[in-house]
């Protein structure tokens, strides 16, 4: 087993991952930044390191400062959670040239995966249906012309480095394809570092449906089932659930499958997600995320399986110990998104302190979270503040749970996003599972409110 891991990112996540650690008798480090020094993983952790400013880049995404704070704490390993640097290529070679242990999948695997373009390649040689597009990365307004008139529109223009929602646009006709060509290409410039561009059909208001696999390094795979994500702002996921409510059994086998024959394909070890898009029917390969993903809660409560552990066994050389019939899943799991940030003013962010705290508890409920009153909430990251996590024997059941779990929810001091979560929940196409990734566009509750 692993003997000290570094956690090299904040919040719940790194919370999360504490735990995973306590439970398998391995030491932890935390690290944080100045506007962290009070933040809960630091104290939880049997050690901490501050490793610079408060913005982003001036720590969480300095990997100088992060592999040095692994040497001076004796750290064998690093785990990255989600966002930051959890899937940077770079920053995975740099921990193995320092003799650190990736809690990820190689450095190959992340850059095979983060570039869109060539991730289609891959699942097309994998034998997994993917979406009518370019073959790799578009480079001129006229190739761009050709390429469309064969895949049709609408057509979606996508950051081939992407990731987020960031550097994605519509195109309706060919008028627009040139200006949404410069804009989506500006913008991912600007997020990732890459102008490169790739295009496809614009499936229009699929559901999105992720499947989560698990793949150690002995050529291992198994799939733990599916999330439906589909309940979206701005490509942004606001609450997920486990099993998807409209797939049947057949297709839901399809997309493990295939989700397995992808992961084979690119060599793939870890914890990660194949999504999918899917109108129930059919389903197409969107991306696949090299990283433990904000919404695992929900596949560990239908499956019983600890996904954190899962990637510190397989990082410390374990054999996965699961075949695909070992997994099966039980009763429904429903993850809703905890945020700082005020729906009524345009989702404004929120930053604060937290004047007064109550977390919903009793059976079925789990909440992962860093805050508790008296806490700061720095608006230097992310907004999200909590999961809250419910499971019951039904669907039914885990929507009545999830309904007095958040209006127990107590969260003072600054604005969140419950009541919208709790109105979420309510609504018929939620109800009925038949909702998909343009339900929120569709009840206008997406976009700022205009003034007047």
């Amino acid at each position: 087993m692993l003997n000290k891991v570094l956690i090299a990112n904040r919040g719940e996540i790194a919370v999360r991952i504490i735990r995973a650690c306590r439970e398998l008798g391995i030491r932890c480090v935390a690290v944080y930044s100045t506007a962290d020094r009070r933040a809960l993983h630091v104290q939880l952790a049997d050690e901490a390191i501050c490793i610079g400013g408060p913005a982003a880049k001036d720590s969480y995404l300095k990997a100088d400062a992060l592999l040095t704070a692994c040497k001076l704490t004796g750290c064998d390993a690093l785990h990255p959670g989600f966002g930051f640097l959890s899937e940077d290529a770079e920053f995975a070679q740099q921990c193995a040239d320092c003799g650190v242990t990736f809690i990820g999948p190689t450095p190959e695997a992340i850059s095979l995966l983060g570039d869109k373009a060539r991730a289609k390649q891959t699942m097309i040689a994998a034998g997994v249906p993917v979406v009518p597009g370019s073959d790799g990365t578009v480079h001129t307004p006229d190739e761009a012309k050709k390429i469309a008139e064969k895949i049709g529109y609408p057509l979606l223009i996508k950051a081939a480095a992407g990731g987020g929602g960031r550097g994605i646009r519509p195109v309706f006709k060919p008028e627009e394809l040139e200006s949404q060509m410069l804009a989506a290409s500006a913008e991912a410039k600007a997020c990732f570092g890459s102008d490169a561009l790739y295009m496809e059909r614009y499936l229009q208001n699929p559901k999105h449906v992720e499947v989560q696999i698990i793949a150690d390094q002995f050529g291992n795979v198994v799939h733990l089932g599916e999330r439906d994500c589909s309940m979206q702002r701005r490509n942004q996921k606001l609450l997920e659930e486990s099993p998807c409510p409209i797939l049947n059994d057949s297709l839901r086998d399809q997309m493990g499958q295939a989700a397995v024959r992808a992961a084979k394909q690119c060599g793939f070890v870890s914890a990660g997600t194949v999504e999918f898009l899917t109108d129930g029917k059919e389903f197409f390969f969107m991306e696949m995320n090299t990283r433990i993903q904000v919404e695992h809660p929900v596949t560990e409560s239908v499956t019983g399986v600890d996904l954190v552990q899962a990637q510190l066994r397989i990082a410390a050389g374990e054999p996965l110990g699961l075949t695909q019939e070992d997994i099966a899943l039980r009763g429904h799991s429903i993850e809703c998104r905890v945020l700082a940030e005020n729906p009524s003013l345009g989702f404004r962010p929120c930053a604060g302190t937290i004047q007064s705290f109550h977390a919903p508890g009793g059976p079925g409920i789990r909440i992962d979270s860093a805050i508790y009153q008296g806490c700061d909430v720095p608006p230097f990251y992310d907004s999200m503040l909590a999961k809250v996590i419910v499971h019951a024997p039904t669907r039914e059941q885990a929507i009545a749970k999830m309904r007095w779990a958040l209006a127990e929810f107590i969260v003072e001091g600054i604005d969140t996003n419950i009541d919208l979560q709790l109105s979420l929940i309510k609504t018929d196409q939620f109800l009925s599972g038949d909702y998909n990734t343009g339900t929120l566009t569709a009840l206008g509750i997406t976009e700022p409110k205009k003034e007047g």
